[in-house]
């Protein structure tokens, strides 16, 4: 039973099966072939794996990242980031950089920080001199920085997952975050710079844009803060974030029409319905490795080794790394969040601390060839050859894994700021 729940996953991804009929498949074989139990307990586990009062956040802030992004709010938070560094040497891509970590805090889909971000930037970044490697590049890794600042779908799933408090998880990734964009900066500020771009600080273009922005900052304000000083949950806080949306891109700055919003809200239905499949079917696949003793085995297996816990976690980072290579981070942190939270408690990890390591590690996946989502999307947008684009993200990788192992290795990054609010 084991193996066939290890290899047929494999073989199937490796025909290019879609990764919900995979795991469906795998599923409905082992309980035909290898289980003694009643057919029907297959779609009770996956209606049961649905029943989540937390899960509702996800269509929530799917739909409240799409339409800020096609209300306008984007682009003027993206005027708001470069009147504040416009003068700094890099200050575009900067600019850049600072507008994806403004909007994770928005929007916990690193697909929509690809189409938000990109669409703004990506011809300027062009026109200012940079090359489509470094630009395009620059896009697509940043926007990883979503799954980490709060609100991030990434953890939401996770928490659900490991039945691990989402606002804590929310709390935990905030440093992690900071520490992977101050790591691009730094390699952005050693980037060689257009000369048209550095423009110096003004006040008044200041005062403009922060007046123009202060809608798009006031989510912000609504999600966090209602959070964190416990007057909603996160859940609550994504319904009042809809509606708090609804009202600024309609009524305030009059971007969005009600056909307009039929639209998004459908777009934002079809995304809902692409995720909470994969739920539904990866909630069947973990039941049966609970059930099968493979969770409890593979933690058993992990404790009788007698190594050291940070070379466990390696191990564990390389597995991440490699999957998120692979699958959506949806998809890998459902199937195997089940499997590690037991080897990690083995081991003494906080299950907070490993819910940022698992997501950090997906997250890395959604810019690393050959299958990375944000890839995909930004190739759709703008039609960059996947050679170019491959040879820019090279050094964000490479800088990423290093942000990863400081995260790693640093429970503080992670334990802080949780340990100050709950």
């Amino acid at each position: 039973m084991i193996w066939v729940m290890v290899l047929a996953p494999v073989v199937l991804l490796g025909l290019g099966f879609p990764i919900f009929l995979i795991l469906l498949a795998t599923s409905a074989a082992v309980l035909v072939v290898f289980l003694d139990v009643p057919t029907t307990i297959t779609h009770q586990i996956m209606f049961s794996s649905l029943d989540r009062f937390a899960l509702l956040a996800v269509p929530f802030f799917i739909f409240t990242g799409e339409l800020m992004f096609r209300g306008g709010v984007a682009s003027r938070l993206l005027r708001w980031v470069a009147s504040m560094i416009g003068w700094v040497r890099g200050s575009l891509p900067l600019t850049t950089l600072g507008m994806t970590t403004v909007f994770s805090a928005i929007s916990g889909a690193t697909t929509a920080a690809v189409a938000a971000v990109g669409s703004t930037t990506y011809r300027q970044l062009r026109e200012t001199g940079y090359s489509d490697r470094f630009a395009s590049a620059l896009i697509t890794s940043a926007a990883a920085i979503d799954n980490l600042i709060p609100p991030s779908l990434g953890f939401i799933i996770y928490g659900v997952a490991s039945d691990t408090s989402i606002a804590a998880l929310f709390a935990a990734g905030i440093i992690p975050g900071l520490v992977l964009a101050g790591f691009f900066g730094a390699y952005i500020s050693a980037h060689p710079t257009g000369s048209r771009e550095t423009q110096p600080f003004a006040w008044p273009e200041f005062l403009r844009a922060t007046r123009e922005g202060v809608w798009g900052l006031g989510a912000i304000v609504i999600i966090l803060g209602g959070i964190y000083s416990g007057v909603f949950s996160p859940t609550e806080a994504a319904g009042i974030a809809c509606v708090y949306s609804i009202i600024v891109t309609m009524l305030v700055h009059r971007e969005v029409s009600l056909r307009q919003l039929f639209e998004i809200a459908a777009r934002s239905m079809y995304v809902t319905a692409q995720v909470f499949v994969i739920v539904a079917v990866a909630g069947l696949y973990a039941w049966l490795l609970t059930t099968g003793g493979v969770a409890h085995s593979a933690a058993s297996f992990v404790a009788g080794l007698h190594v050291p816990g940070w070379a466990i976690l390696v191990v564990i980072n390389l597995l991440l790394l490699f999957v998120g290579c692979f699958i959506d981070t949806a998809s890998a942190m459902l199937v195997l969040t089940p499997l590690l939270v037991p080897i990690a408690k083995t081991i003494g990890i906080d299950p907070i601390h490993f819910g940022v390591i698992v997501v950090m590690n997906l997250s890395i996946g959604t810019f690393t060839p050959p299958f990375g989502l944000n890839i995909f999307v930004f190739q759709a947008l703008f039609r960059v050859p996947s050679a170019v684009l491959y040879q820019g993200l090279v050094p964000f990788i490479v800088l990423a894994l290093a942000a990863l192992a400081l995260v790693t290795h640093i429970p503080a990054l992670s334990l802080w700021i949780p340990g100050l609010l709950f």
